[in-house]
Parts: structure tokens; C-alpha cells; sequence
């Protein structure tokens, strides 16, 4: 991957940051600056250690699956980019949650950044290093998730299944690439 999809994969894995920091935006009214920040940097953290535990897994297994790299990348940012358009296109109402306490970042931590472990398993089988998309995962993340937080607190009413939906066509776009490589 060159910087520019790197750029695109990371604002594709912080979508799911913003959109909860952005329902979170619209339950706060105290303690918006520190609430803020916490679920920013909660977000920043998991999306930033998960690819490095998906390209760890994915390492130890890569001389069996090696032959099929190509169509494993494709799959995993097919399926993730189905899943976001799916998801942002469904009719059912989820429940707003409003927690800020140390159990719920942590779930609302894992929660977003499951894309984020496979995606750092397809680094592994697209020949990337680690460091740089990690990185920038998490950096962009962070970013993300406060301007999300920040956009549903003054925003109460704007939908948010447009961000999800652009993150889905910019995964289908990174799969159709890597299958033609």
C-alpha cells in the first residue's frame, strides 16, 4: 500500500469512531471537554493495537496461506466494506448508549476497532509493514472520533449513515485494487 491508500484505509477504519463518538456527541451535555477526550483517545488506542494483534496472528500463519494473499485481502476489505454500507443502510434503530465509564470505553473500544485486527492481518498478506498504517489508524482515529464527538453535540440531527457508507465504497475500492495486483 502506498501512503495515499493508507490514508484512505485509515479514514475508512475511523468511521465507525466517529459515527459512535458522534451518538455520544448528542447524549452529552456535561463534562463534553474530558468525556470527549477520553472516548477519542479510547478509540485512538484500540484502533491503533488492533491491526498490530491482527498482523501477529496473521504472521504466524503466512507460509500456509501465502499462495491465496491476493484473494484474502480482497475478501477481508470486500467483506468490511459490504458490512459498513449494510449496516449504514439498514432500517433497524440502535439504541443510543450513553456511558463513559472505564467498562463501556473499553467495549465501545473493542467494538469499533474489530475491523481494524483484520485489517492489520491483510498487511500481513499484502507485504506492508506494520508501523506506518498503525499508526495512522490510530492517529486518525482519535481525530475522528473527537470531531465526531464535537460534530453530534452541535449537529444534533445529521445522519450519520452517510460517513458509513463512504467508509464501505472506500474499502470495496482497496479490495478491488489488491485483487489486481
Amino acid at each position: 500500500m502506498n501512503l495515499t491508500e493508507i490514508i484512505f484505509l485509515s479514514i475508512a477504519m475511523g468511521i465507525d469512531c466517529l459515527v459512535v463518538s458522534f451518538s455520544q456527541g448528542l447524549i452529552f451535555t456535561s463534562h463534553r471537554r474530558k468525556n470527549s477526550l477520553l472516548l477519542a483517545l479510547t478509540m485512538g488506542l484500540f484502533q491503533g493495537l488492533m491491526p498490530c494483534i491482527g498482523y501477529l496472528g496473521a504472521y504466524t500463519i503466512k507460509t500456509y496461506i501465502e499462495p491465496f494473499s491476493k484473494f484474502i485481502v480482497f475478501g477481508i476489505f470486500m467483506i468490511l466494506g459490504m458490512k459498513f454500507i449494510s449496516e449504514a443502510l439498514s432500517k433497524e434503530d440502535k439504541p443510543e448508549i450513553c456511558c463513559i465509564g472505564l467498562k463501556c470505553l473499553m467495549l465501545m473500544g473493542l467494538a469499533t476497532s474489530i475491523d481494524a485486527l483484520a485489517a492489520g492481518g491483510s498487511f500481513v498478506f499484502s507485504g506492508n509493514t506494520l508501523l506506518i498504517p498503525a499508526l495512522m489508524i490510530g492517529i486518525f482515529s482519535f481525530f475522528m472520533s473527537l470531531a465526531g464527538f464535537w460534530f453530534g453535540n452541535f449537529l444534533k440531527k445529521f445522519p450519520s449513515k452517510y460517513f458509513e457508507v463512504s467508509g464501505g465504497l472506500i474499502l470495496i475500492v482497496l479490495a478491488l485494487k489488491a485483487l489486481l495486483r
